[in-house]
C-alpha cells in the first residue's frame, strides 16, 4: 500500500476526521449507497488505508469468493496466449509512481504486477489482454497490495471493463459513440463543430480509465474512487466534460482541419483539476443520463455491455465472476454475428452495384431475413438498422419497376 493522500485532503481537520468515520461506518454496514456518495464527494475516500477497505466493497468482491474446492496454483495453469505482450508492458510500468524506490524495489513491484495480471488471465482465459490494462492493474496493486488486488482485478475485469477485453475492440468503440450524443445535448454548436471527426481520440483515456494519462499517484487513486463508485459509462461523461472545458480552444480550430482537432483531443490538458472535473461530470450525467441521449445512442449499446450491466449498483454488487463470464460469451457472440452481417451487407452492396436491379429484390429480402434472425436475441440497434436498410432497398426496387 502506498500513501496517496499527499496533503490533498480538503476542508478542516475536523471534517476529514468526520469523513473517515463515515467511510468506516459505511464499510462496516456494507452501505453501498452511502459509500458511493462518500467516494464521489470532494476528497473521495481520503487515503489508501480507507481505500483498502472500501474498494473491494465498491467492486463487489468483498463478499464473493472463487468456487471452493481444490484450486490449482495459478502457476500450474496453462499459459495465456498474450503473456508475452504482458511481459513487455510490465517492463514499462511504474514510470511515474511510486517515487523514491530503488531499482530492486521497482523490480519487485514489476514481478508482483506480472504475477497478478498473469494469474487473472490464466484463471479467466477468455479475457483478452489490451495494452494499457497494466496501467489500470498497477493502481489496484499499489493501493490494495498483491493479495487483495487479485480478486479486485478479477472483478474489475469481468464486471466493469469486460467490454475492453472481448476479442475485438468493437464494444470499446461503442462506448465512444456516446460522446457525440452527450455533446449534442450539452452543447449543440460544439458538437456540430466536432462532427467531422470520429470520437476515437478518447480511446486511450477511457480504455485505461485515465491511468495512462495521469502522472500523480494521489490523483489517479482519487479518480479511481470516483470511477469505482460510479457506473461504467462515467469515464465517457468525464471525457465529454474535458471537451466542454476546452470549447474555446476547439472552436478556434477551423472545421476543415479535423486532423488538428483530433490531435488536440488526444492530449489531455495538464494539470487536470480533478475535483472540478468530477463535480461537473456528476452534474452532466444527472442532466443527460444515457437513456435520454438523442439518435437512439443508448439503444444501440448491447444489453450485454458493462454500460448496461453496471447501471444498478446493488445488482452489480451481487454479480458473480461466472455471470461476468456469461455476459462476456453472449456479447462476444453478438459482436461476431454483427461482423458477419456487416460482411454480408458489404457483399450485397457489391452485388447490387455489379448487377443492379435483377438481384436487388432477392438480396434485400435475404438481408432482411438475416438481420431479423441475427437480431432475435435483443441485440444492438445495428440489427434494426440493417433491417431498415434492406426494407428501403426493397421499396426502392418496387418503385423503380413502376
Amino acid at each position: 500500500m502506498t500513501d496517496s493522500s499527499s496533503g490533498k485532503e480538503s476542508g478542516s481537520e475536523e471534517s476529514v476526521v468526520l469523513k473517515r468515520d463515515q467511510i468506516r461506518d459505511a464499510c462496516s454496514k456494507g452501505d453501498l449507497d452511502a459509500l458511493s456518495r462518500l467516494a464521489t464527494s470532494p476528497a473521495g475516500l481520503v487515503d489508501d488505508q480507507l481505500r483498502c477497505i472500501a474498494w473491494p466493497i465498491l467492486l463487489g468482491n468483498s463478499c464473493k469468493s472463487e468456487p471452493s474446492g481444490d484450486i490449482k496454483p495459478w502457476a500450474d495453469l496453462p499459459p495465456h496466449r498474450e503473456e508475452d505482450q504482458v511481459k513487455l508492458d510490465v517492463n514499462r510500468s511504474f514510470v511515474y509512481y511510486p517515487r523514491n524506490q530503488s531499482d530492486e524495489q521497482l523490480e519487485a513491484r514489476k514481478q508482483e504486477l506480472l504475477h497478478l495480471i498473469t494469474e487473472v488471465l490464466r484463471r479467466h482465459p477468455m479475457l483478452n489482454y489490451f495494452q494499457g490494462y497494466h496501467d489500470i492493474v498497477q493502481v489496484l496493486l499499489l493501493v490494495l497490495g498483491p493479495q487483495a488486488a487479485t480478486p479486485a482485478v478479477a472483478s474489475l475485469s469481468l464486471l466493469r471493463i469486460r467490454d475492453f477485453m472481448l476479442p475485438t475492440l468493437t464494444a470499446a468503440l461503442s462506448h465512444l459513440r456516446l460522446l457525440p450524443a452527450i455533446l449534442g445535448r450539452a452543447d449543440l454548436a460544439l458538437s456540430q463543430h466536432l462532427a467531422p471527426i470520429q470520437p476515437f481520440f478518447a480511446l486511450a483515456s477511457t480504455l485505461t480509465l485515465y491511468a495512462h494519462d495521469i502522472e500523480e499517484y494521489g490523483d489517479i487513486a482519487r479518480l479511481f474512487d470516483f470511477i469505482l463508485a460510479s457506473e461504467a459509462v462515467m469515464p465517457v461523461y468525464l471525457f465529454a466534460v474535458i471537451i466542454l472545458q476546452r470549447k474555446d480552444e476547439l472552436l478556434d480550430i477551423p472545421p476543415d482541419e479535423p486532423d488538428m482537432m483530433h490531435f488536440m483531443l488526444t492530449k489531455l490538458p495538464k494539470p487536470l483539476d480533478l475535483e472540478l472535473l468530477m463535480s461537473e461530470t456528476k452534474s452532466l450525467f444527472a442532466r443527460y443520463p444515457p437513456d435520454t441521449l438523442p439518435n437512439r445512442a443508448w439503444s444501440r449499446i448491447s444489453s450485454y455491455s458493462v454500460l448496461k450491466t453496471t447501471r444498478d449498483p446493488q445488482s452489480l454488487a451481487r454479480q458473480t465472476l461466472q455471470q461476468g463470464e456469461e455476459y462476456f460469451e453472449f456479447h462476444a457472440a453478438q459482436v461476431r454475428r454483427e461482423q458477419q452481417m456487416q460482411a454480408i451487407v458489404a457483399e450485397v452492396r457489391k452485388q447490387i452495384w455489379l448487377y443492379r436491379r435483377p438481384v436487388l429484390v432477392t438480396v434485400t429480402v435475404a438481408v432482411g431475413f438475416v438481420a431479423l434472425w441475427m437480431g432475435r436475441d435483443g441485440g444492438s440497434g445495428a440489427m434494426h438498422g440493417l433491417w431498415s436498410w434492406a426494407y428501403r432497398g426493397f421499396a426502392a426496387s418496387v418503385m423503380g419497376r413502376r
